[in-house]
């Protein structure tokens, strides 16, 4: 560590590091008694009429106050000399995948298909980035939302196994639709959009870079293939271009300049915080104010109000100076969501904690106040967990309308629509299964088999854990739908 480096995070309490060093002049002045009586009494008379007794303490109460204030305010002060990392910072920057679903991806120029062999690499990734977020994206001749960014890499892997080219109907290739979607996504936050394809349509390339203006938005091509418009898709969005290989070193490409932009972002400055280093103080504190239970000394009070200060509770309710909101919070981010959702005040964090403790009655209650687009996105939730599919529709368009570029609220208005048709279908052509049996999922498309169990299958819940659309005919409805609400 270099001392040129140390610097203080609340440099205002040094001033009471000020105090503490002149507490012990102003104390041995106050007892100066030669001084106090050198105007009343001729001095040469003043010597031989005080009797000053020696003191054998040269430690003092005053002497312990002193130190008590100095590292006090040292510690308060927040020294530091090294930046500190927040966990979410460490576990690498938002990635956004569009995988590229147009017909061409089924060559088998790259074995067993450009798509197959995209979709293994891109497990791999997955895994790779465990506890990372990451989004997922598709294009063709729209650009489609499979899910906003996650850490949970099952789901990823669920959907990116049901990819397909089949899923999209609108030809081409979209990709200013994609980046379009990757900035809704991102926001104002630093992140990476890693577009995996194996060309581009030449009529887009132009206006590509006008997309991207006033974007933190990083573009990375991993090309599949080799056609010449990917390094025109490249240059056009100023994007490295990586290809497809047989060993990491592809992963390692794209994670290393995912992170080296998100490293560069302002974003990023605004979030490093540096370490404070005063909290190693309070054992020095601590020691000195066990020096102070001394027979005779009457400075116990200051350990303790120093200690009050300096002292941490470990249980939100501990600190009376917290209020309603700031112990919910606590509860919260400690996942004490019943205790949270009682504690707090404000309608939309109360409302978000029942929702987490799943006491989904209060939650409605608290949203429905709400005239806001999150208010009626967690009302459609709700709805949807209550498999009300009718309500929820009506909640997440609500949602929209307040709020028109909403991906969560779009992708979870399209589930529900899919959840409402499966349940109509399913009404209509009831399963001819009796109970207690086992049948494997055989629909069409791509995904996981799942199993069907269709024990005491008469309430809603465990009927709608029987339904067997696949995640690949869940996409391609929602995508189907979706295109349709955009057409002329």
């Amino acid at each position: 560590m270099n001392l040129s480096d140390v610097h203080f995070l609340r440099p205002p309490w040094l001033l009471l590091a000020l105090v503490g060093l002149l507490l012990p002049w102003i104390w041995r002045r106050s007892r100066d008694l030669q001084r106090r009586l050198r105007d009343h009494i001729a001095p040469h008379l003043l010597v031989h009429l005080l009797l000053t007794p020696s003191d054998p303490h040269r430690l003092r109460p005053v002497h312990l106050l002193s130190a008590l204030l100095v590292i006090g305010a040292v510690a308060a002060a927040g020294p530091t000399w090294e930046q500190d990392r927040p966990d979410f910072l460490e576990n690498r920057a938002t990635l956004i995948i569009a995988v590229d679903l147009s017909p061409s991806m089924d060559t088998a120029d790259v074995p067993p298909t450009r798509l197959t062999a995209a979709q293994h690499k891109l497990r791999d990734l997955i895994q790779r980035r465990k506890g990372a977020r990451t989004a997922l994206l598709v294009y063709a001749g729209s650009a489609h939302l499979v899910l906003p960014a996650t850490d949970d890499p099952a789901l990823l892997e669920t959907f990116i196994q049901a990819l397909g080219t089949d899923l999209i109907d609108k030809p081409g290739k979209d990709a200013a639709g994609v980046i379009d979607q990757a900035k809704r996504l991102l926001g104002h936050s630093p992140g990476t959009l890693l577009l995996v394809t194996d060309g581009a349509d030449t009529t887009q390339l132009a206006h590509l870079k006008q997309h991207l203006a006033d974007s933190s938005l990083q573009v990375l091509v991993l090309a599949l293939g080799s056609s010449p418009t990917l390094k025109q898709l490249a240059a056009a969005t100023d994007a490295d271009l990586g290809s497809l290989t047989l060993n990491d070193d592809d992963l390692d490409w794209i994670e290393l300049h995912a992170q080296a932009h998100f490293q560069d972002a302002d974003e990023q400055q605004r979030l490093l915080q540096w370490k404070d280093a005063g909290y190693w103080l309070c054992w020095p504190l601590l020691l000195l104010a066990l020096f102070s239970v001394r027979r005779g000394w009457s400075l116990n009070w200051a350990a303790v109000l120093l200690l009050g200060v300096f002292w941490q509770p470990t249980q939100a309710d501990a600190h009376p100076f917290l209020t309603p909101d700031q112990q919910g919070r606590w509860a919260f981010e400690h996942h004490h969501y019943p205790e949270a959702a009682a504690l707090f005040v404000d309608p939309y964090w109360k409302g978000i904690a029942a929702y987490n403790a799943a006491d989904y009655d209060l939650a409605h209650a608290t949203f429905a106040a709400l005239e806001t687009a999150q208010g009626a996105f967690y009302l459609g939730n709700i709805h949807v967990r209550r498999f009300k599919f009718d309500e929820a529709i009506a909640a997440y368009q609500q949602a929209l309308l307040r709020q028109p570029v909403f991906p969560q609220a779009s992708a979870n208005l399209a589930l529900a629509i899919a959840l409402k048709q499966d349940t109509q279908n399913a009404a209509d052509n009831p399963p001819e299964v009796k109970p207690d049996d086992i049948k494997f999922d055989k629909a069409p498309g791509k995904g996981h088999s799942q199993v069907i169990k269709t024990e005491q299958a008469n309430s809603d819940a465990l009927w709608l854990q029987n339904l067997t659309t696949s995640p690949a005919t869940f996409l391609r409805r929602k995508f189907s739908l979706q295109d349709q609400a955009v057409q002329p």
